[in-house]
C-alpha cells in the first residue's frame, strides 16, 4: 500500500508518527480540507505530469490551476497530465494519495510558488484518507523538490 511507502520514507527522518488518517475521504482537494477543517488553499495538491518519458510532480495550492502559458514557458512543452493508470506506474501512487514523498526513481518535483501564501500545508501521504501538516521549510526539505517555479494562476475571488 502506497501509505506504507511514505510512512518507510518519513520513518527515515523520525516523522512518520506526524502522518494524519481519516476516516473519511480525503481524496480530492474540498474533501481534505473539509477532513482538516481548513481552507481549500491550504491542500498541498500534488499533480502529475509526463514530459517524453519523464514523470514530473508540482506541488501546488489548493485552489491553484496550472496555467498553459506559465507551464509552456518553464517546461518548453504543453501541459500533459498522467492518467490514473499512469500515474500509479510511474509515481507510486494511485490518484487520490499522489504525493511527492516515497515515489518511484526518477520522479521530479517542483513546488508551485502559490504555496508561499500560507505558513503550514497538508499534502496528502500516499493514500485517499491521509495527510501530514508540514511548513514551506519542511516541505520543501522531505519533497525533494528541484526548484520552486511559478506555473500556476489563482481564481479570481467572486464578488
Amino acid at each position: 500500500m502506497s501509505i506504507e511507502k511514505v510512512r518507510e520514507y518519513f520513518k527515515g527522518f523520525g516523522i512518520e508518527d506526524r502522518i494524519l488518517e481519516f476516516p473519511v475521504s480525503s481524496a480530492t482537494v474540498d474533501l481534505a480540507a473539509k477532513a482538516l477543517g481548513v481552507e481549500p488553499n491550504r491542500i498541498a495538491k500534488t499533480l502529475s505530469f509526463k514530459i517524453g518519458e519523464q514523470c514530473i510532480l508540482i506541488v501546488a495550492a489548493g485552489g491553484a490551476k496550472i496555467d498553459n502559458s506559465k507551464y509552456k514557458a518553464q517546461f518548453h512543452t504543453k501541459a500533459k497530465m498522467l492518467t490514473f493508470d499512469e500515474a500509479a506506474e510511474m509515481v507510486g501512487h494511485a490518484v487520490g494519495g499522489v504525493c511527492p514523498f516515497g515515489v518511484n526513481e526518477g520522479v521530479v518535483t517542483y513546488l508551485d510558488v502559490s504555496l508561499k501564501d500560507y505558513d503550514t500545508v497538508f499534502p496528502a501521504c500516499g493514500s485517499s484518507n491521509s495527510a501530514i501538516e508540514f511548513t514551506i521549510d519542511e516541505l520543501e526539505k522531505y519533497s525533494n523538490c528541484k526548484e520552486w517555479i511559478d506555473v500556476c494562476k489563482m481564481p479570481q475571488p467572486q464578488e
